[in-house]
């Protein structure tokens, strides 16, 4: 069981019997009576959403998943691959269901697997991560507004706006929950 207060995105709820991730978790504090949490959550079986309030002191039930850090190793057309960093099991996580993740996975990096009923329901993605600049307009100096940025490719694919003295192959810390960029990675 989980408090309402405890709820996060990311974590795993059983409703009416069906395991569901929390896609989007926001507090709210009426003038009068107790905190809520509203929560929006997405099921694992099917993709559909379901949206509701939960008193921050309720408890709700919580599925019993296992995190495993694994290696992601490559894409095919249908399943991600990833290796279990202390087993050296393989796992082939299906990419339909989670076609948003790939922008973000980087060959041979380690990442938390959610499982369930031994199957991968979620693929943990860090909030920040670093990212090498595959693509980058050079821009004319004199051309800059206070602020002025520029559209750069990472070599994941992931569109990012940057400040315009960022330039191919240097290295970025991008926050994966807003796409925004953080600041310059040196070496």
């Amino acid at each position: 069981m989980i408090r309402g207060v405890d709820i996060v995105k990311g974590t795993c709820l059983l409703q009416k019997g069906q395991p569901y991730i929390v896609v989007e978790r926001e507090f709210h504090t009426p003038g009068k009576g107790t905190a809520v949490a509203r929560v929006k959550m997405k099921s694992i079986k099917d993709g559909s959403v379901l949206s509701t309030t939960i008193p921050t002191q309720q408890e709700v039930e919580d599925a019993q998943v296992e995190v495993r850090s694994c290696q992601y190793q490559y894409a095919d057309q249908t399943n991600y691959h990833f290796m279990d960093n202390e087993s050296y099991e393989q796992y082939e996580v299906p990419i339909s269901g989670m076609d948003d993740k790939k922008l973000y996975l980087q060959e041979n990096k380690n990442y938390e697997l959610t499982i369930w009923e031994e199957k991968t329901i979620d693929i943990k993605i860090p909030y920040k991560v670093v990212f090498t600049v595959a693509e980058s307009e050079n821009y004319i100096k004199g051309d800059t507004v206070s602020g002025a940025t520029k559209p750069v490719t990472t070599e994941t694919g992931l569109v990012v706006r940057v400040p315009l003295f960022i330039k191919q192959d240097e290295k970025i810390l991008v926050n994966t929950e807003t796409n925004e960029y953080v600041e310059r990675v040196n070496n």
